[in-house]
């Protein structure tokens, strides 16, 4: 099973979690600091998931999302918005946008692989809108 994670986080502290906790469950993340280099390396990476930050310099995560969906490649891999929107209505714009399901900050280090890994493509439990 493909286990390569691109994770799209502009703050170093969350980028450091995630990729740690993620790494420790056998996990290979590759990061991109905003949705420009997203969408660059995730045209070559063959991610089995992105985890998406929204609140991004320059193209926020709704329009990564998008133009990721865009990518025939991609248009199945699950991408997953990690965030700390937490107002009314933020995560069915994060759905609506492409994303299969949404996070919020700060992430529990105690659930946050299961909460990953049960979106990987071969698992039973999926989000539903």
């Amino acid at each position: 099973m493909n286990r390569k994670i691109l994770l799209v986080e502009d703050n170093e502290s969350n980028r450091y979690l995630a990729t740690f906790l993620l790494e420790r469950a056998g996990f290979t993340v590759v990061h991109a600091p905003d949705g420009s280099a997203a969408l660059a390396l995730a045209a070559t990476a063959d991610p089995a998931l992105i985890l998406l930050d929204i609140q991004l310099p320059g193209m926020d995560g709704y329009a990564v999302a998008r133009a990721l969906r865009d990518l025939p490649a991609l248009g199945a891999v699950p991408i997953i918005a990690v965030t700390s929107y937490a107002m009314t209505g933020d995560r069915e714009k994060a759905l609506e946008a492409g994303c299969n399901t949404y996070l919020e900050k700060p992430i529990n280090p105690e659930t946050f692989v299961a909460e990953v890994t049960r979106h990987l493509p071969g698992t039973e439990a999926k989000e539903t809108p």
